[in-house]
């Protein structure tokens, strides 16, 4: 840990996006900006952060200079729309991609619980292959669908055929027809391996699966979650006769269960904020920072499981690193300084109709408070 003294301190500005609403990159630039006012001689540190979600590969690529921005135009969006897939190529061949990229809820006209897809991911991840990726990085989070990644592996090369050997429809309720997966044609992974990115626990089936857990956010009510968890069931079951697979590993369910199919597929599921925050060089400021301010769209209770915040306090908390955290809204009550958005700005609405202005205030608040507390 550094001196610290009122002149001088080395703050790092590590948070999440702000959900529709501002990107991480967004977020830390006020955030900064407001500190400064307060405080102008602290070392200010931005390292904008993911957790496998929205703005991964935007946060990787804010934190090095050598990755290359690839476009693949006309893949599948979520709901059978075309829209152009982005990844990142970094010069070791390691490829980054984001599923919420091409095959996130926003993207979606109306929710469509049942036949939404991941069907552009996959095209990315063989675009990324193809133009000669050796490694994958893969965000997963954010996703319109429930479809345990039958999508992509179906871009892939696998077949999903139904009794009579036909080709199942796509999305999470076609699963319900599966009777068998011809993984004959499916793309080796690459040899440097797949990581996925989760920002959750969640199983594959059952009450803490992907269907149950995650579903309502989807669109999904009882009766419809009730269907893609016994379809996830039987993907599971089919795939299982194939490929190695676990649907009880923690993170399985992680994109409506894409976790799962990508996993089966040769991919390795890990915590996204603790893998970002190496990507991004956050984890090496831990015992060498004085503060690290953070923040999200809600500050929660879920925030502290899986999270990119609860990450963050986690690692504050191990190595006595005063914290702030930063939310559109606080529901809970984080350790060390806490500020929201809505209190600040009187209402939510306030709040988002300026949200970079109410960013900066945050941060001058937080530098003012942290002061005082010296």
């Amino acid at each position: 840990m550094t001196s610290t003294d009122a002149g001088s301190m080395r703050v790092v500005l590590a948070p999440d996006s702000f959900k529709g609403s501002l990107t991480a990159t967004e977020v830390a630039a006020a955030l900064a900006a407001g500190w400064s006012t307060v405080r102008p001689n602290d070392e200010l540190v931005l390292l904008p952060q993911a957790d496998g979600g929205e703005g991964t590969v935007d946060a990787v690529a804010s934190c090095h200079d050598t990755g290359v921005w690839r476009a693949v135009p006309g893949v599948r969006g979520p709901d059978g729309r075309p829209t152009t897939g982005r990844w990142l190529l970094f010069r070791d061949g390691t490829a980054v991609i984001e599923l919420a990229q091409m095959s996130g809820l926003p993207l979606m006209d109306s929710p469509d619980p049942g036949g939404a897809s991941t069907t552009g991911l996959g095209q990315v991840i063989a675009a990324a292959l193809a133009d000669g990726a050796k490694a994958l990085l893969i965000g997963l989070g954010g996703s319109a669908s429930t479809d345990g990644g039958a999508g992509a592996l179906r871009a892939l090369g696998a077949k999903l055929l139904d009794r009579d050997g036909r080709e199942i429809s796509d999305g999470g309720a076609g699963l319900a027809a599966l009777a068998a997966i011809d993984v004959g044609s499916l793309t080796e992974p690459p040899p440097g391996g797949v990581e996925l990115l989760t920002d959750t626990t969640a199983v594959l089936c059952g009450p803490q699966g992907a269907a149950h857990v995650f579903g309502p956010q989807k669109g999904a009510d009882p009766a419809v979650r009730d269907l893609l968890d016994r379809a996830l069931a039987t993907f599971a079951a089919c795939l299982g006769a194939r490929l190695p697979c676990t649907p009880d590993e923690p993170g399985a369910g992680a994109a409506g269960g894409t976790g799962f199919g990508l996993s089966a597929w040769g991919g390795r599921l890990v915590p996204g904020a603790a893998r970002i925050a190496e990507l991004t060089g956050l984890s090496a400021e831990f015992g060498r920072a004085d503060v690290v301010v953070t923040g999200e769209g809600q500050f929660d209770a879920t925030s502290l499981s899986g999270k990119l915040v609860g990450s963050v306090l986690e690692r504050c908390a191990d190595t006595a690193t005063r914290s702030v955290v930063v939310a559109g809204r606080l529901a809970a009550s984080p350790p060390g300084i806490g500020l929201s958005l809505t209190d600040l700005a009187g209402s939510s609405e306030a709040a988002l109709v300026a949200p970079t202005m109410w960013c900066r205030v945050a941060g001058a608040v937080a530098a003012a408070r942290l002061t005082s507390s010296l």
